[in-house]
């Protein structure tokens, strides 16, 4: 008898280590996701698009990522530069001297759009922390759910802010986004992905963008606020005229 356990047990110590390796984990999740999204191309390209009449350019020099956002009023430009140390802002290139208020204020602005562009890219940066937080079916489609935290050093002035992403199983990219914020008063966005295309081998999607209809949502259960119709469509996030050239 003890003999033709031993077969049954050694085939459910296999089952059950097949069933752990099939887990996912969320960093494997998200390097798959960057590895189709444009992985490496990132760095090796210089990428601009226009948002809301602004133009917007990202590259890497010697390492270093150089983030641009460039303004028209009339016949003046105000060129916003910001650095991984610096941010500088020029009148028609003429350098404006800024108070450090004002600096940390326009460089997370133009951070902001950059990173938004370029996900899931900006999800291996070292202040970032991950969490794999289960599966979850969004319009008959089975998502694997991340949470995204920030560590203080590095994360900038909304460190404290908490993202969702839902991976597509099929195809590991993110169809959807949320996050919570503080100022003014706090609330949680919900971003729907639409009009995928691949410039270069670079993915660019534009996004509804919702808040849920009342207050004290859960971020957790924006997900679910989404397929009972619960959020209202505030805008639309759309880039326009991208060009993706080779550094």
């Amino acid at each position: 008898m003890k003999l033709r356990l031993i077969p049954l047990m050694l085939l459910l110590i296999v089952s059950c280590k097949n069933e752990v390796q099939k887990t996912p984990d969320a960093q494997s999740i998200i390097d798959s996701s960057i590895v189709k999204s444009g992985g490496e191309s990132f760095k090796d390209h210089k990428v601009s698009f226009y948002f809301r009449n602004r133009k917007y350019t990202s590259y890497y020099v010697n390492g270093q990522k150089m983030l641009e956002r460039y303004t028209f009023l009339d016949s003046n430009m105000i060129a916003d530069k910001k650095s991984n140390t610096d941010f500088e802002r020029f009148i028609n290139d003429s350098l404006i001297p800024l108070p450090d208020s004002l600096k940390t204020r326009y460089a997370n602005s133009v951070n902001s759009v950059h990173y938004f562009s370029k996900l899931p890219f900006g999800l291996n940066d070292k202040a970032v922390n991950k969490e794999y937080m289960g599966e979850e079916t969004i319009k008959e489609v089975s998502y694997y759910k991340v949470k995204v935290t920030f560590d203080q050093a590095g994360g900038g002035d909304d460190f404290d802010d908490t993202y969702l992403y839902w991976f597509n199983k099929e195809t590991m990219l993110p169809d959807y986004l949320a996050y919570d914020f503080h100022v003014n008063g706090g609330g949680q966005r919900f971003r729907e992905a639409y009009n995928e295309r691949y410039i270069n081998g670079i993915r660019f999607v534009d996004y509804n963008n919702y808040k849920p209809k009342g207050k004290g949502a859960s971020l957790m259960e924006i997900g679910y606020l989404f397929e009972k119709d619960s959020l209202d469509l505030l805008s639309k996030i759309e880039l326009e005229e991208i060009q993706v050239l080779e550094n």
